[in-house]
């Protein structure tokens, strides 16, 4: 199992109480999550898709990254997260002189009234349960692979010393598509260690109407708590106890090595594609699946889970090589390849 995803439940073989006791605490959790929804989107407009995916990787236990351009409401969706699903949530902006002392903290000498030094450690703003690091790629990577541990590992090291991290602990980052000069392209362990990547898109002429009115009036919604911290670690630890058919098993399985080049018998990979997704692949697929059909009220994952969810957790962990970029092949063309082998 991935160190950056939370541990399983470890528990004896169930029985049939125990599979309705799941499935009834899986209807629950949907009317829960159907309020959640409603909170989110009665904040942000036209973004429905994002939302449900965002929702997905809080649920799943991972980090997301957004990828759009500037003025989507891409902080405003991390700021409403934070109040309605009832989390300590902080935000950092990443610049090129972003320090690692800067997200994790430092330690300060102090001296006592009877003279005794000793030293304290203060925590940085990574020590909240929804870290946004906005503009993640503006910083160096000295400074991203300390964000790369906290990650990983859900703690940090100080002086030498570790510091837990708070219960959940999620980072949401944003990247601008524009403006790449003077940034520092995330590498390849760190983009794996996100559960989904989100592509934000122009919200619609309806919901782009409609977000004109509102936030220019003189009375605004403002996002209301739905959930608690302890609420969104019971639904994580649900989500895993979802039950997954065989046949969306070996879905993600066929889809996951089918994007391997050296395990693939599609002409196009093997031409195409530079490296390929990992096990942690297959992982997040899996745990992205539960997590969309509890949000969507469904007792259990299909296929269909499998075909929606495949660009958001592949498209970061594959990479096309020159001849694709020559002949004006993407990620995503590739992604919609592996996915119509499934049909």
């Amino acid at each position: 199992m991935s160190p950056d995803l939370p541990p399983p439940l470890t528990a004896a073989v169930p029985t049939a109480a125990d599979a309705d006791a799941v499935l009834q605490s899986i209807e629950v959790l949907g009317g829960q999550l159907r309020r959640v929804r409603e909170g989110v989107g009665r904040i942000i407009y036209g973004q429905t898709e994002v939302i449900d995916q965002t929702l997905i990787s809080l649920l799943s236990g991972g980090h997301l990254l957004l990828v759009g351009l500037p003025g989507l409401a891409k902080t405003k969706l991390v700021d409403t997260l934070g109040t309605v699903l009832g989390l300590d949530a902080r935000r950092v902006q990443f610049t090129p002189d972003l320090m690692p002392a800067d997200i994790l903290g430092s330690e300060v000498l102090e001296e006592d009234d009877s003279g005794r030094r000793s030293f304290r450690f203060i925590p940085g703003p990574v020590f909240a349960q929804l870290l946004m690091a906005d503009e993640i790629n503006r910083a160096s990577p000295r400074t991203q692979s300390a964000l790369l541990q906290s990650m990983q590992e859900y703690h940090v090291s100080v002086g030498g010393k570790r510091h837990d991290l708070p219960r959940p602990f999620h980072v949401l980052a944003t990247q601008n598509p524009l403006e790449q000069e003077g940034t520092y392209p995330l590498p390849e362990a760190q983009l794996d260690r996100f559960l989904l990547q989100v592509d934000v898109s122009y919200p619609d002429e309806a919901a782009e109407r409609q977000m004109m009115i509102v936030t220019t009036s003189s009375a605004q919604p403002t996002p209301q708590a739905v959930l608690t911290a302890d609420d969104l670690m019971a639904a994580q630890a649900l989500i895993r106890r979802v039950p997954m058919g065989d046949s969306v098993v070996e879905a993600i399985l066929r889809l996951v090595r089918a994007g391997r080049p050296s395990s693939t018998d599609i002409e196009e990979v093997r031409k195409h594609v530079h490296w390929g997704p990992g096990p942690r692949a297959s992982q997040a697929l899996m745990l992205a699946c539960r997590a969309r059909a509890a949000l969507q009220g469904r007792l259990a994952p299909s296929v269909d889970d499998v075909v929606a969810l495949a660009p958001p957790v592949l498209r970061h962990r594959m990479a096309v090589n020159f001849t694709a970029r020559a002949e004006g092949t993407t990620v995503d063309d590739i992604i919609r390849r592996l996915v119509a082998k499934l049909a």
